[in-house]
């Protein structure tokens, strides 16, 4: 989870690049999804298993999903600094660990709802632009940042069901599947040439996005989904060093207060969940 985590955060920073380049979100995403899907291919071909799975129902409703967390969650990072926008969007452990529980039955707990609290609580601090010498942030930007983070988490409540029977690369494959025709359709009129380095900047964007796709993938498969997506939260950290080191940006006071109300939160979930892991064992 640690390597996905780490994948998604220079995913995240190239995003960014990409857009102040003048790219549109829709190229953008046609980008790596058309990275992905050659990988995804290829691996499957390599593993000898069906590309196109068993529970078809369910594997395109991932990438549908999917589809929709990804096109919120690069928009959000065209509109807010690197960090606002990744820790907005890792509020997504909160919604896979309740959508989880709604319809895989997988357990939640007090502490899951302590933090829902603390977690809303950091989105208000780190939404507010008047105070605590925040940015600018405009309450458009913070809900399309959030949609993604609902999304995400049902994406990965279908990946954690669809984990039981389909290998890890045909449960990717459908993501670029949905996703590479559905930004062609919708933002073919948009699109502009790439010249030069912007080449490598996108195609890095697929390469990345794969490392993050993989290894969150394995590692959904591997533990109850609450607790393995909770893990991936040192993605914040990776963020914000990527943004101070490579984008210039600056922590607002807002942020730093607000992140920590929404990681104390995610840690006092996984704990949870992990104690709830050893008294069933």
């Amino acid at each position: 989870m640690i390597i996905s985590a780490f994948g998604f955060s220079v995913m995240g920073l190239l995003v960014k690049l990409a857009s102040l380049r003048g790219f549109p979100v829709f190229e953008i995403i046609a980008a790596r999804a058309g990275v992905s899907l050659i990988l995804s291919y290829w691996d499957i071909k390599r593993s000898q298993v069906s590309a196109f799975g068993y529970n078809k129902k369910i594997l395109f409703l991932r990438g549908f999903l999917g589809f929709l967390a990804l096109l919120a969650v690069y928009t959000s990072l065209t509109l807010l600094p690197l960090a606002e926008a990744t820790i907005i969007q890792y509020l997504h452990p909160l919604f896979t660990a309740i959508l989880a529980w709604h319809f895989l039955n997988e357990t939640i707990s007090k502490n899951t709802m302590l933090c829902l609290l603390l977690a809303i609580l950091g989105l208000l601090i780190i939404a507010q632009p008047q105070s605590l010498g925040a940015q600018k942030i405009t309450t458009t930007a913070v809900l399309i940042a959030l949609f993604g983070a609902v999304m995400s988490g049902g994406a990965y409540t279908t990946v954690r069901y669809l984990s039981r029977t389909e290998h890890p690369s045909v449960i990717i494959l459908y993501f670029p599947l949905i996703c590479l025709p559905s930004t062609i359709i919708l933002g073919w009129q948009d699109f502009i040439m790439p010249v030069g380095s912007d080449w490598i900047i996108l195609f890095l964007i697929g390469v990345f996005t794969q490392i993050g796709q993989i290894g969150l993938t394995r590692g959904i498969a591997l533990v109850a989904a609450g607790k393995a997506v909770a893990l991936s939260y040192i993605q914040v950290v990776f963020a914000a060093i990527l943004g101070i080191t490579v984008l210039g940006e600056t922590l607002s006071l807002s942020t730093i207060i607000g992140s920590a109300f929404v990681i104390s939160g995610l840690i006092v979930n996984h704990w949870s969940i992990s104690k709830l892991d050893s008294l069933q064992r």
